[in-house]
This record gives structure tokens, C-alpha cells and sequence, in this order.
């Protein structure tokens, strides 16, 4: 069965999370993916385990080419690249891009037919648009860390980078989006996302509620700030679960279940709202209940009851959970070196996609000679290419 990108060549110029992420969806959708990387290696190649556990993880099945782009050859075999491509990704810093002659309109003037996607940290409108934008910067500007974290502590970050993870999928889908347009009506397009937006359109139901109101949200560690029992953490004998039961029904089922029946009728708690204002001593009633439970316990009582709950795992636990395994999630795949590891596949499934890719991500420029040879260099130029280090052959 052919996939869905089947046919469709896109180059790379991708670096860290942002972009590589987006083209990672695409070459799960069947796509042959080029990445383009300096002589000396995109920056994930410099900074170890990090960077090492990025390139794994977001370059899965990719074809590598290395090649100097500050280079007046670099720049015409960049464009060799994408006349024979159909989209164009990039994130790299601002001006860059322009400054090899490989910008948006320049590449859009050459090869109309493009779709050229840019994923920036602050978009490429405003004051900021020539700042370097990473993970971090968008979460601080966005208003996320200013939720995250205790009432009396300092603001805090996610624990992982969730804006280049969502931002990825924001740009994917934008860049799918005009590749259909292109289809059905043969014009190439400009894609453009940035980190900023995506992570203050990620709290849509804090924004929508400060919109109601003007009242800003404020940081409330766990739980939610305006309904109760909500996101809140219950501890057990040996863990503990985090469990929502705000609606009046959910929440008298609860009571129920915990043998507290008297909890629903307590003034205290007989509604959302005097939950929110008593939510210090409900939640020092419901703990109590969960207290001397195991987690398998609590899990048992609430979850075949209606009640959403979920035990808070670590990583080993959750790389143990028979739901993540069935998903197939974790896939092994082949390194360049012919051993095999594990790493994440697709997160999700289609009918004409039955399995993500078994390549592992590319060494620096291993493709390079291969993919030249497809673009018409004789061996003989690309020798010269490599003598002049315009391209890094492994």
C-alpha cells in the first residue's frame, strides 16, 4: 500500500527539535527526507547525551548530506537541492538563511513550485524577529512558567521541552496543509510558525478564561484553579495517583467509593465553587481516604467507576506500561554503525503507514555521495567538492 507522502522529497535545514520533529512526521508519512547539515555537523552533534538523544529521536530514516553553505558552491548545490524537492524546511537562526541566498523569497523566486516552512522563536513580524528563540525563552515569554509551579515558590518550567514538541506539530500540520493546497491547485506556498505562539495558544483554557474575566491565572502548584477536585495528587502506600472529579455527579460517585458519602452533603463541598474555596480541606479529607491504599488499590476502586484518575509512574514504570507497549510506541531501529537501539516511533497509526521506519538517524553526510550522484556530480566533482571541504564525505 502506498503511503501518504510516497514520492515527496523534502530538504532539511533543520537543527535541534523545532524542525527536525516536523520532517521527523513526515518521513513517518513515507516522505524522503534530506537533512542538510554543516561540514562540522548540525549544533545537536556538539552537545552529548542531549544532543545525542535529540538526533536519535527526531532523524529517524533520513538521508544526510553535509555541506558548507557560507560557500558559493555550497549555495548552488543547496539549490540543485531543493529544485529537485517539494518542500523546504528550516529553522535556523534569523538572517542566516538570507544571507546564503537560500531565504524564503529567494528560494520561492527560483523554485515557485516550493513550499518553503520556517519555524522561528518569535516569529518573523515583530520587534523579536531577529532573536535566537529556544524552548525555554518561549516558555518564560508565554505565560507558561508564570502558571507552573507552587503558589508561594518561583515560576517554573515544563519538564521537558513541550514547545519545540507541540510547536513540531503545529508546523507539520501547517506544512501537510499547504502541500494539499499545492496539490489541488499547483502552487508552491509559505509556511511560518514560531515557538511564541504555539505555547500561548497551548493554554488555550487559561487564555479563554483570563479573556471572560481579565483576571490573570496565577500559579496553584496542583490542581485547577477554578473547579475541585481537579488534577490533584493523591498520595498511596507506595506512590501516588492524581484523579479529577468535579462535576456534581463525579464527584458524589467519588464519595461513594471512598465510603464518605457525608463529604458530598458538607456544605464545605456541596458545590464546585465552595470546593474551589475549601479546596485545602477536601483535599486533606480525600487523601485521608487514599492513605492507606496501594496505587493498584486506588486504581481498581476509581477508574472501572468512571472516575478519571492516573497513577504518576516514572519513566521505568512508564516504559513497563502494558497500554504504552501495546501501542508499540518504542520501536528498535538500525544505526548507521549496524547496531540496533530503541527510540520513540510515531505517535499514532494509519492503515497505509503499518510501521515506522526502522532506520536510525543518519551519521554526519552519510548520504552525501549518494545524493550528489542522483543531482548529476561525477565522482571526479564530488572528489573536488570534498578536497575544497564544500561537502563532508564520512
Amino acid at each position: 500500500m502506498n503511503q501518504p507522502l510516497d514520492g515527496v522529497r523534502v530538504v532539511d535545514f533543520g537543527q535541534f527539535i523545532a524542525a527536525p520533529a516536523a520532517t521527523q512526521i513526515l518521513v513517518d508519512l513515507g516522505a524522503d527526507v534530506i537533512k542538510v547539515e554543516p561540514v562540522t555537523g548540525e549544533a545537536a552533534r556538539t552537545i552529548g547525551l542531549y544532543g545525542e538523544a535529540i538526533l536519535r529521536t527526531y532523524n529517524r530514516g533520513k538521508r544526510a548530506v553535509a555541506v558548507d553553505l557560507a560557500t558559493p558552491r555550497g549555495q548552488q548545490l543547496a539549490h540543485r537541492l531543493i529544485a529537485d524537492a517539494d518542500i523546504v524546511v528550516q529553522n535556523l537562526r534569523p538572517g542566516v538563511m538570507e544571507r546564503f541566498g537560500l531565504g524564503a523569497a529567494a528560494v520561492r523566486a527560483a523554485h515557485p513550485q516550493v513550499i518553503y516552512a520556517t519555524v522561528s522563536g518569535f516569529g518573523l513580524h515583530g520587534p523579536s524577529k531577529q532573536r535566537a528563540g529556544l524552548d525555554i525563552a518561549a516558555q518564560a515569554e508565554s505565560g507558561i512558567m508564570w502558571v507552573t509551579g507552587e503558589a508561594d515558590g518561583e515560576p517554573q518550567r515544563v519538564g521537558f521541552p513541550v514547545v519545540d514538541a507541540a510547536a513540531a506539530q503545529v508546523f507539520a500540520q501547517a506544512i501537510l496543509g499547504a502541500y494539499v493546497r499545492r496539490l489541488r491547485f499547483g502552487t508552491g506556498d509559505e509556511v511560518e510558525v514560531s515557538l511564541l505562539e504555539v505555547a500561548v495558544h497551548l493554554q488555550g483554557p487559561n487564555w479563554g478564561e483570563y479573556l471572560l474575566t481579565g483576571k490573570p491565572p496565577v500559579r496553584s502548584g496542583n490542581g485547577q484553579p477554578t473547579v475541585a477536585p481537579a488534577a490533584d495528587i493523591m498520595p498511596t502506600l507506595d506512590g501516588a495517583i492524581v484523579l479529577s472529579a468535579y462535576s456534581a455527579p463525579h464527584f458524589a460517585k467519588l464519595c461513594e467509593l471512598i465510603a464518605r458519602p457525608d463529604l458530598a452533603r458538607d456544605e464545605r463541598f456541596e458545590s464546585n465553587a465552595a470546593r474551589v474555596r475549601n479546596r485545602s480541606a477536601l483535599l486533606i479529607e480525600l487523601r485521608a481516604a487514599f492513605a492507606d491504599q496501594t496505587t493498584d488499590q486506588a486504581m481498581d476502586l476509581l477508574t472501572p467507576n468512571g472516575i478519571v484518575a492516573g497513577r504518576i509512574s516514572s519513566y521505568d514504570e512508564v516504559r513497563k506500561n502494558p497500554d504504552v507497549e501495546a501501542t508499540g510506541l518504542f520501536i528498535e531501529v538500525d544505526g548507521a554503525d549496524g547496531t540496533q537501539h530503541t527510540t520513540l516511533g510515531a505517535p499514532w497509526n494509519l492503515g497505509s503507514v503499518p510501521s515506522s521506519s526502522r532506520a536510525g538517524a543518519p551519521t554526519l553526510g552519510q548520504h552525501t555521495a549518494e545524493i550528489l550522484g542522483r543531482l548529476g556530480y561525477s565522482p571526479e566533482d564530488i572528489a573536488d567538492l570534498q578536497a575544497q571541504r564544500v561537502i563532508h564525505l564520512p
